[in-house]
């Protein structure tokens, strides 16, 4: 492959092919991301890359020179999380040319999504082209690329009303509150994180007729304001272990890199309510709440991965708008495929080998 025919490729991993604990380990937080970023710059044969990572997926969008630059790529990104290449190899989605536009394009426009036609997206990958181009790393192929695959997505959204109903984690979470509790009027509310989550949770659990609602966050100003906007408490951070058993339903979606509710705080809550349930929900990626403390009597924990499970019956339902999205993307990414074509085409990079273990190398 020559230096003037680059090639766009898509290298990561999703709820598609990892589960939730691998995902975990894939994670990228805030600090590893800036971390992660001076790793990159400088590789060699990587003109231009994006990074996409959310609680279901870590993609690296980018035009690469040669084979060998995804390759560095790879294994950078592998030593950096501490993660086996060999494992990332069994996991991993690795596209060239044109398949790169067609995933980017379902993904933003939610048909990627582990739940189908979650509307968080769209915003994720925006923000993840916003900050690709604050640090300079896109350049005119993943430029036109991002830009044309908004418009597609806004498209695609229009015309199938694929996220018809306002579908979003926050609100498959509220439901599933209000399935088990019938009436959330007197149930007591805790949610553990001020983000865009967490305020989405907020909204949801208030206009589904919660009574008492109460907001912790690792930033107390930040708690204190969303609390004020939903008519909520403010819990500092610090005390959310010690009141634990003061609440029916704990939702946790904050972006700290390791739990954030452990095993023996759970124990002390239990033992101030035996008798009551406590249901957590938790929707971080690394999760919040330590998985062990399902194994308690009365205590119930649902992740990611359950609330995907719960709505499956939403992607069946929807299955011919589905086919109707998928249509008018492949359209679209034929169409954003020709104007690039010229700029990137080396269409096919060689398939990345993970290395050799020492009992298979001569």
């Amino acid at each position: 492959m020559s230096a003037s025919s680059p090639t766009l490729f898509l290298l990561g991993a999703s709820h598609r092919t990892t589960p939730l604990e691998l995902r975990e380990k894939l994670a990228l937080t805030d600090e590893k991301m800036a971390a992660f970023h001076g790793r990159l710059s400088g590789l060699p044969g990587l003109r231009e890359y994006a990074v996409l990572n959310t609680c279901n997926r870590v993609e690296f969008y980018g035009v690469a020179e040669s084979h060998e630059a995804i390759e560095r790529l790879q294994d950078e990104f592998c030593g950096f999380q501490g993660f086996a290449p060999e494992d990332f190899a069994r996991i991993r989605k690795h596209v060239a040319g044109p398949d790169v536009i067609r995933h980017l394009l379902e993904v933003s426009s939610g048909l990627d999504s582990q739940i189908l036609g979650e509307n968080e997206i769209f915003g994720q990958v925006k923000d993840a082209y916003a900050s690709a181009q604050q640090l300079g790393t896109v350049g005119p192929i993943l430029n036109r690329v991002f830009q044309k695959a908004f418009q597609a997505a806004k498209h695609v959204r229009t015309e199938t009303a694929i996220t018809e109903g306002q579908i979003s984690v926050a609100n498959v979470a509220v439901d599933l509150a209000l399935t088990i509790f019938g009436d959330l009027s007197s149930a007591r509310v805790l949610l553990v994180g001020a983000g865009d989550i967490g305020e989405k949770t907020a909204k949801a659990f208030q206009s589904r007729g919660a009574g008492s609602l109460t907001v912790a966050s690792r930033t107390l100003g930040r708690a204190m304001e969303l609390a004020t906007t939903f008519g909520a408490t403010a819990l500092p951070f610090e005390h959310v272990a010690v009141h634990l058993g003061q609440y029916d339903i704990v939702v946790c979606s904050t972006a700290a890199p390791h739990a954030v509710i452990r095993h023996d705080d759970v124990v002390a809550g239990m033992r101030k309510r035996p008798a009551l349930p406590l249901f957590f929900i938790d929707l971080a990626l690394p999760r919040d709440v330590e998985p062990t403390v399902a194994e308690f009597a009365n205590v119930f924990l649902y992740n990611l991965d359950d609330l995907a499970k719960i709505t499956e019956e939403n992607r069946a339902a929807r299955a011919a708008k589905v086919d109707h999205a998928r249509l008018i993307i492949s359209g679209k990414a034929e169409q954003l495929w020709r104007q690039v074509e010229p700029q990137c085409g080396g269409l096919h990079p060689a398939p990345i080998a993970p290395p050799l273990k020492p009992s298979e190398q001569v």
